[in-house]
């Protein structure tokens, strides 16, 4: 119910009621989704061959983190909050040339807001490097690794194909003490890049070609972010990724499934190397999102291009562009629940998951308002020109907790273009010449007369009020349509940025032959100046709300001040999703 205070009215005035309709639920949402990590973790921790679970987020600060990300982070952290244990964020810095402070802010802060802690400080592969370099020294006096002076095209060569081996360097068979020395020569930046690498000696007709003498160090005349100009060469990811798991004691090294090939190289390291753990790999299906691309190449195209406002921008697929597009950590949290964890790649999840989780927080928890995105002018005419009234509206239907909010109602509105239709078919229940709609939380008006200028654009409306409706339905009468409106004194000017997926089809670059940018979405982003009622006009940045009858919309966190309001839409009223599976 809301009440509302009359400044200048009429006496027959009663207190109307409200209605809310719920979101349709999803049928299995209370079923957990598949994990079949959690449960292998789980059977080991009972079972006694795991004390304490140490799981760890690795991401390569070389670009802001996307939703497949966001799957891996749920499930570490989540694996280590719900067992017990603890789950470190370290940075697998091994490439300066492509890595970014501002890439390391990006994600800490990414973390952070999705509601998870590391444990201990933050972890950097470069912490290491000085340790990698002495286990690099160990397989050479080992005779397990060597100094190669192949150029790269020459190592692709002997490297072989998925179907014929390799054939060994003939620099392969160095002597230790040559290789040690040349090893110390690198590092000390006495050769150009490509002139020298250092190589695993393992298996040149290995079927695994991962394992045919894989490169662990590369000269690279770069300053680190973290290291300076200490060293002029880098170890590789494969060579660095697991031991920097051992010496964090990490029990499970969780990984997508494109790393299973890799899987027999990481426990090569470990099993030859004097490490102090050994860490167990296990791979799930990555998430593959239609309509939404997730490599981080090309994502970074779409930004050095300007194709995007930015790796936040709320069309991109990254954890900060759909935080400033308004989605909410639950959310996120959420849909990766939903999704679960399998080995099995089930090809593309439906974006309409994603949409389903926002918006079921959103609908339980952000607070109403109306906006007019593309207003239209009414006058009322048997409405005196100095008329007011405020109704005291919830500021959520079934929320008791939120503020009240003041919606003032006067002699000429706003209410929305598509709300009103000259010639209306016989099922549009909207306004129409002759024809009555209620508004919003307000009374049932009718349109008298419809304004044109000269070039028969329509200009405004005159309709009148019928002061007997406010918060009744006379006996006979029947106004299907129901509008929302704002009122043209009150309300407060705002850009509204309306957001759809960034391309059209489902899967951009699946056609190696046609570049992906060709399938983008012109309508991907439509601003609108549009009027809001005046209690948006205290909207903090993040602010999210649901504009009544329109959707789901977040106070953008970068452009939005009091002074020029920017709101962008996060997601739309309807749930297709959830009425798929309540059919299903």
């Amino acid at each position: 119910m809301f009440s509302r205070h009359v400044f200048s009215m009429p006496s027959r005035l009663s207190t109307p009621s409200t209605t809310r309709l719920s979101n349709t639920a999803m049928t299995n949402e209370t079923t957990p989704a598949p994990n079949f990590i959690r449960n292998q973790v789980r059977d080991e921790i009972e079972g006694g061959q795991v004390t304490k679970i140490v799981t760890r987020f690795p991401p390569e600060p070389n670009g802001f983190l996307h939703i497949g990300h966001a799957k891996s982070i749920c499930l570490n952290f989540g694996l280590a909050e719900q067992l017990g244990g603890e789950c470190h964020l370290r940075f697998d810095d091994t490439n300066p040339a492509k890595e970014d402070q501002a890439y390391i802010d990006a994600i800490k802060e990414d973390v952070s807001w999705l509601g998870f802690e590391w444990a201990g400080p933050v972890r950097f592969a470069s912490d290491y490097f000085g340790q990698l370099y002495a286990w690099a020294q160990h397989l050479m006096h080992e005779g397990k690794a060597y100094v190669d002076d192949l150029s790269p095209d020459e190592i692709r060569e002997y490297r072989g194909t998925l179907t014929a081996p390799g054939k060994p360097s003939p620099y392969r068979e160095r002597s230790a003490d040559e290789n040690l020395d040349l090893l110390e020569r690198m590092r000390d930046g006495e050769f150009g890049e490509s002139e020298k690498v250092v190589r695993a000696k393992i298996d040149m007709a290995s079927p695994n070609i991962n394992l045919r003498d894989p490169i662990i160090y590369r000269i690279r005349h770069a300053s680190h972010h973290q290291t300076g100009d200490k060293w002029k060469i880098y170890p590789s990811y494969d060579f660095t990724h697991g031991q920097s798991d051992a010496i964090e004691g990490i029990t499970h090294s969780i990984c997508t499934l494109e790393f299973e090939d890799h899987r027999p190289l990481y426990e090569w390291f470990l099993n030859n190397l004097p490490v102090p753990a050994k860490p167990r790999q296990i791979e799930f299906a990555r998430l593959n999102l239609d309509y939404t691309l997730t490599s981080k190449r090309k994502l970074k195209l779409l930004v050095d291009e300007k194709i995007v406002d930015g790796w936040d921008d709320p069309r991109m697929p990254t954890i900060s562009g759909m935080r400033r597009r308004g989605y909410t950590p639950a959310s996120i949290r959420k849909f990766c629940e939903m999704i679960g964890v399998t080995r099995a790649d089930g090809g593309l999840v439906d974006i309409a998951m994603l949409t389903h989780a926002i918006r079921s927080d959103l609908e339980d928890n952000a607070p109403r308002a109306m906006c007019v995105l593309n207003p239209l002018k009414v006058v009322l005419t048997n409405v005196p020109e100095d008329h007011q009234e405020v109704y005291d509206v919830p500021g959520h239907p079934a929320r008791e907790d939120m503020t009240v909010r003041k919606v003032p109602f006067a002699r000429e509105l706003y209410i929305d273009q598509d709300d009103f239709m000259e010639d209306a078919p016989k099922k549009f229940f909207r306004l129409a010449p002759g024809k009555e709609v209620r508004l919003r939380n307000s009374y049932v008006i009718r349109c008298d007369e419809v304004i044109k200028d000269a070039a028969g654009e329509i200009n405004e409306l005159h309709c009148s009020v019928d002061f007997d409706t406010l918060g009744k339905n006379p006996e006979g009468r029947k106004v299907k349509g129901v509008i929302h409106w704002v009122s043209a004194a009150h309300g407060v000017p705002m850009e509204v940025r309306l957001y759809d997926n960034l391309f059209t089809v489902e899967q951009p670059d699946r056609d190696k032959d046609v570049d992906f940018l060709e399938h983008l979405n012109p309508k991907s982003l439509v601003i609108c100046q549009a009027i809001g009622e005046p209690s948006l006009a205290e909207a903090t940045p993040e602010s999210r709300f649901q504009f009544e009858r329109v959707g789901y919309f977040c106070a953008d966190r970068h452009d939005s001040t009091p002074e020029h309001l920017v709101f962008n839409r996060t997601v739309g009223l309807k749930d297709s999703w959830a009425k798929i599976k309540q059919k299903g």
